[in-house]
């Protein structure tokens, strides 16, 4: 069996203290230190996911490719929005090939990097964003649509991986669409999605919190652990922390 850690988390931009909080998002990752993470609301003038994995790296004192981690980024299909923001997949398997579908509303879009393990094998690792709107389930439903119509066509792999914010709960249309093929690896390990994985106490007080944020696997995965991680405040300010999300952490594996 070949053992791998996924995880995904909400960067929530350059908004919210971001020059504060980005110390704990690294210390985080480092306690953890993914083979893979997915990362959504990436600030493209600011160059954060560029700047997340030069941090990482420098203190890994590793190289991308030589440990360290690689990084890919595809910015919103959107003229306006996609000079501020967009996705990308840290990773410190190997990237074989990327490419990315283009979802609607807003310049939304997906992107798959192709991983090879250390066994050879490889896995098509995907990242996104679902639309916002909280009442637009529609919207939502048909980006599940055509997000697995893209993984299972002629070209499709059996160990796939899907992770991000999917702005959707777990009994929306879009959740249980996706669900008709793939497994959530959380609820895999546990039996239930996670309670919340939004908000933190860094988005000031609400009257409403839930699960947005998953972690999707193919039939071939299996899911070992999982869990909820960059959930910790900062040591001097409880509302201080890494984002307005916490992240999921999966340990997945397939077979040789």
């Amino acid at each position: 069996m070949s053992r791998f850690t996924v995880a995904t988390i909400n960067l929530r931009n350059r908004a919210d203290r971001w020059t504060a909080r980005r110390s704990l998002l690294v210390a985080q990752l480092l306690d953890t230190l993914p083979d893979a993470v997915c990362l959504q609301e990436v600030s493209f003038p600011v160059r954060q996911g560029k700047w997340l994995r030069t941090q990482l790296n420098a203190r890994l004192g590793q190289l991308p490719g030589r440990g360290g981690y690689e990084l890919v980024e595809r910015r919103k299909s959107h003229p306006i929005h996609g000079y501020y923001e967009g996705i990308g997949i840290l990773s410190r398997l190997p990237i074989i090939a990327t490419d990315w579908l283009s979802l609607g509303y807003g310049g939304r879009v997906a992107l798959r990097a192709n991983l090879e393990l250390p066994t050879g094998r490889t896995i098509d690792l995907v990242c996104t964003h679902l639309h916002h709107q909280a009442t637009h389930h529609e919207a939502r439903l048909e980006q599940v649509m055509w997000l697995t119509g893209w993984l299972n066509d002629t070209s499709r792999v059996p160990h796939q991986v899907i992770a991000g914010d999917f702005n959707e709960l777990p009994n929306g249309p879009a959740i249980r669409q996706i669900k008709q093929v793939y497994r959530s690896a959380y609820q895999v390990v546990h039996g239930h999605e996670p309670l919340a994985t939004f908000p933190t106490a860094l988005a000031g007080p609400g009257d409403w919190a839930g699960c947005l944020d998953y972690i999707f696997i193919s039939p071939a995965v299996q899911a070992v652990a999982a869990r909820i991680f960059l959930n910790r405040p900062g040591p001097n300010d409880n509302t201080l922390y890494p984002s307005d999300h916490v992240g999921l952490l999966a340990t997945l594996q397939v077979e040789d």
